[in-house]
This record gives structure tokens, sequence and C-alpha cells, in this order.
């Protein structure tokens, strides 16, 4: 995968991205929102990413791709998992670049691209309530909430939302 934005690339993992990956998914945000994708130590990262690197040519992923800069920094990444609905999509950028419309412009260059790969016509966004940003990404995407209330997340029973976007047939 190559998409091409304004401010970035989002591109396929490679193992030199190992340190990068490392380091930005330990920061303070992903620790809160997403607990089950920090890597601890670079053994962690490089276990994880060579996983990643492999789920690409399986059937159903993950499908996780970084968004590096066009100064060759790795900010974050775009990702399409398989959940029991069809896919999910996700996205972490890095503590220090948030608050930018980065997120939000890598969903919407990401979103008709991975849809189209995956031949799927529907994905949905799930979010802790208290991810405020992670709402307006999915909002200003044309993301449609469907449902707010208490669910499972990553095992435990949390306030969330679910929101799905559906393209026309």
């Amino acid at each position: 995968m190559y998409i091409k934005t304004e401010r970035f690339t989002i591109t396929e993992l490679t193992m030199d991205m190992c340190g990068d990956y490392q380091k930005n998914s330990v920061d303070i945000d992903n620790r809160r929102f997403v607990p089950d994708e920090v890597c601890e130590t670079m053994e962690d990262a490089e276990k994880t990413l060579k996983w990643l690197i492999e789920s690409y040519t399986a059937a159903r992923g993950p499908f996780v791709y970084p968004i590096v800069t066009l100064e060759n920094v790795n900010i974050g990444y775009v990702q399409a998992c398989p959940i029991e609905e069809g896919y999910e999509i996700g996205y972490h950028i890095a503590k220090q670049y948030t608050g930018n419309g980065f997120a939000t412009e890598a969903v919407k260059a990401f979103v008709p691209v991975i849809m189209d790969m995956l031949q799927i016509n529907q994905i949905y966004g799930i979010v802790l309530e208290e991810n405020a940003a992670s709402h307006k990404v999915l909002e200003r995407n044309g993301f449609k909430l469907v449902y707010k209330g208490i669910d499972k997340y990553q095992g435990k029973d949390r306030a969330l939302r679910k929101y799905v976007f559906e393209r026309l047939r």
C-alpha cells in the first residue's frame, strides 16, 4: 500500500521502523486508549512488527500501515482489523503530533483504499467514550454513530461508541 497526501504517506511497515513503532506505542494516549497495542521493549516491538508484516499476506489481517511525514518521521499508523461484524478502523498519532488533523487526514485517505482492497462496503469505528478526539475524527469522515453505551472493549465492560461508515454499492 502506498497513499500520498499533502503532508504524509501511508505505506507498509518495515523492520527498520521498529524503533519508531516502539516509541510511538508507549505514549500516554496509546497506553490510555489501546493498551493492548503498547510494546514496552524493543523485543516486544520486533515480535509485533514481524507479525504485522506477515499479516499483510493473511486473508483477514490485521492490516496496519505507518503514517510517515514528508520529512520521513513516523508519526503513527492507520489500520483495519477484523472484528465479528467485519472490519474496524483504528489509528494512532504520536502524542507530540496530535491536534494537527493528521488522524482525520489519514482516515480520509485510507478508508476508500482499504475498503476497495478488502472488497467491503462498510467499516466500523469503536471508540472509548472518553476519547473525544477520536469521535471527531470519525464524524468528520462521515462515520455515523450506531451505538452509545456499555460494551466489551479489550475484554472489559467500558463506555464506548460504535460508528459505521457505509458507502453506496
